[in-house]
């Protein structure tokens, strides 16, 4: 029983700190973290994927997805860059000097998902209704 208890504790602390090596918070991110957060992807979705797009190169920002984020920051949403880049330090230092130089605040850039994300704004994505596994269908969704 105190094996079990020991394997237990020690994968939560490995869980909290698989987050904590890959979820980079920005600056005053303890008072916003009762009020849960939206991800937002960066290439493809605040950032335009092109063919310059590369590693070292983030692309233009989308218009209408920038306004967005910037209206959420101003009405108080706690907002996450939600990105593979994540997992590498450098493309953090990259994406954020990417955000001051489009006027957005210093995020927290993470690609971990958890329990307090209330919505996901993806490229890729495709919703699934809760507990049902069907799919919410659009009009430009090509099944």
């Amino acid at each position: 029983m105190k094996l079990i208890r020991i394997l237990h504790d020690f994968i939560k602390k490995a869980k909290q700190e698989a987050v904590r090596e890959y979820s980079f918070p920005s600056s005053g991110e303890e008072e916003n973290r009762s009020k849960g957060w939206i991800g937002v992807d960066l290439d493809g979705t605040l950032a335009r994927s092109d063919t310059l797009t590369t590693l070292n190169r983030i692309g233009d920002p989308v218009p209408k997805m920038l306004d967005r984020v910037k209206s959420m920051i101003e009405h108080g949403t706690r907002v996450k860059i939600f990105t593979a880049r994540a997992g590498d330090p450098d493309q953090v230092l990259l994406i954020q000097a990417w955000l001051r130089e489009n006027e957005i605040p210093n995020l927290e850039v993470t690609n971990v998902k958890d329990y307090d994300m209330i919505r996901l704004y993806d490229d890729r994505a495709v919703q699934v209704i809760a507990n049902t596994g069907e799919i919410v269908r659009d009009d430009k969704l090509k099944l």
